[in-house]
C-alpha cells in the first residue's frame, strides 16, 4: 500500500481504490541485468517501481543502444503501450535488484475509467517523459552520428591513400637496388605521390570545412591534361586485372581547371570503377565535344549500381550502409564538378556502370569561341 501510494500517478488514491489496485497488482522482482521487457514485444500492462533502478533503452542507428532514461522508487514504466496498443518502443532492463508491482493493462483501464484525472495526471508524466526522451535521444543519435563519420573518414582516407603508398614503397625498393638513373626517377615518383597524398588531405578537409568554394581555375588544353593522366592511371591498374581503353582521343579545347583537383576526379571515379569490378574488368574513356563543354564518360563492365542507390549516388556516404568499400569519392566528385561549374551524372545496367561528367570551355571573352 505505501509503495503505490508513493508512486507518482497512484499517490492521489483513495484509501480503499488503493487496496482494490493493490489486490490486482503483481509484485515482480528482477535481478540486476535482467530485462523486465525488450523493444517490439506487446505491451501488456504498467510498472512502479518499489525499489531498485531501472534503465529504458532504445537502439539507435547501427544498432547502437542509448539510455533514454533511467528510473527509481516511485518512477512507473510502460504507460505509453497503454495508451495505443502498440509494441513496446523501447527495452527496460533492471539496472539494480529491482521489486516492482505490474498492472495488467485490462486493471489499469477500469481504474482510469471511474477516475479520469488519473488520464489526466498519465498523459502529463508521459508527455514530461517524452520531451526528456526526445532530447536525450536526439542528443544520443547526434554523438553516435560525429563517431560514426569519425570512422568512415578515416576509414575512406585510409584506403585512398593504399595506391600513392604502394607506389612509393615500390620505387624505394627499386631506388635501393638500383643505378644513380633509377635512384632520381625513384625520388620524383615519390614526391610526385607524396604531393598527390598531400592534395588528396586538402580535399577532404576542403569538402568536410568549407561553405564556399576556394578553387582557382586555370586555362588548360583538355587533351594536354587527360592523355598523361590516363596512362598514369593505366600503370596504376597493371596489377588489378583492369585495362584501360580510350574510344577516342580527347578532344583539343581548352577548360579552366584545377588540375589537381580535376586529377582526384579521375582517380575517384576510376577507383569506383575497380570496386565495382574485384575479379577485373574494362574502364573505357570516352570523350566528346559540344560548343559550350567538353563531355567525359568513364564506363566499366562492373555489375552496376542498385535501384536503391540511385538517388542517393553522389550523396556523402549515401552508398556506405549497402557498399562498405565506399565512402565520400563520389560526394567529393560531384564538389569539384561543381567547382569547375560543370555537372555530373551516372547511369547503369546489369552490364556497368557510366560516369558523365561536362566540363564548360574556356573562352577568351564571353562572345569568343573555344580554342
Amino acid at each position: 500500500m505505501t509503495a503505490l501510494r508513493a508512486n507518482k500517478l497512484f499517490g492521489e488514491m483513495v484509501p480503499a481504490e488503493l487496496r482494490a489496485l493493490e489486490q490486482t497488482a503483481q509484485i515482480k522482482t528482477y535481478t540486476a541485468g535482467r530485462e523486465i521487457f525488450r523493444e517490439g514485444e506487446r505491451g501488456d500492462g504498467l510498472y512502479t517501481i518499489i525499489e531498485g533502478k531501472v534503465a529504458i533503452t532504445k537502439l539507435i542507428p547501427r544498432d547502437q543502444r542509448c539510455v533514454l532514461a533511467r528510473l527509481g522508487p516511485g518512477d512507473f514504466f510502460g504507460e505509453m503501450e497503454m495508451v495505443d496498443d502498440q509494441p513496446r518502443t523501447a527495452t527496460a532492463t533492471a539496472e539494480e535488484n529491482t521489486k516492482a508491482h505490474f498492472v495488467l493493462r485490462e486493471d489499469l483501464w477500469k481504474i482510469l475509467r471511474h477516475r479520469p484525472e488519473l488520464v489526466v495526471g498519465l498523459l502529463r508524466e508521459s508527455s514530461a517523459r517524452m520531451n526528456d526522451f526526445s532530447q536525450r535521444y536526439i542528443e544520443e543519435v547526434l554523438q553516435a552520428e560525429r563517431f560514426t563519420l569519425v570512422g568512415r573518414l578515416a576509414h575512406t582516407l585510409a584506403r585512398q591513400f593504399n595506391n600513392p603508398l604502394n607506389i612509393v614503397m615500390d620505387a624505394a625498393e627499386k631506388a635501393a637496388a638500383g643505378t644513380a638513373q633509377m635512384r632520381a626517377s625513384a625520388r620524383d615518383l615519390t614526391r610526385k605521390q607524396v604531393d598527390r597524398m598531400n592534395n588528396l588531405i586538402n580535399e577532404f578537409l576542403d569538402f568536410t570545412c568549407r561553405s564556399s568554394s576556394t578553387t582557382v581555375l586555370a586555362r588548360a588544353n583538355y587533351a594536354d591534361f587527360v592523355r598523361p593522366l590516363i596512362e598514369e592511371i593505366r600503370s596504376e591498374l597493371v596489377d588489378r586485372a583492369v585495362t584501360v581503353e580510350l574510344e577516342n582521343e580527347p578532344p583539343e579545347v581548352s577548360v579552366l581547371a584545377d588540375p589537381a583537383r580535376l586529377s582526384r576526379l579521375f582517380q575517384n571515379l576510376v577507383y569506383n570503377a575497380c570496386v565495382a569490378m574485384p575479379d577485373g574488368g574494362r574502364i573505357k574513356f570516352r570523350f566528346g565535344w559540344k560548343e559550350n563543354e567538353v563531355v567525359t564518360q568513364i564506363e566499366d563492365t562492373g555489375k552496376g549500381i542498385p535501384s536503391e542507390l540511385a538517388n542517393r549516388l553522389f550523396e556523402p556516404f549515401g552508398t556506405f550502409a549497402k557498399n562498405p568499400d565506399m565512402g565520400l569519392e563520389l560526394a567529393i566528385c560531384r564538389r569539384i564538378i561543381e567547382d569547375h561549374h560543370g555537372r555530373i551524372r551516372a547511369r547503369s545496367n546489369s552490364g556497368g556502370t557510366t560516369f558523365i561528367f561536362n566540363l564548360p570551355l574556356a573562352r577568351f571573352s564571353p562572345s569568343s569561341r573555344a580554342v
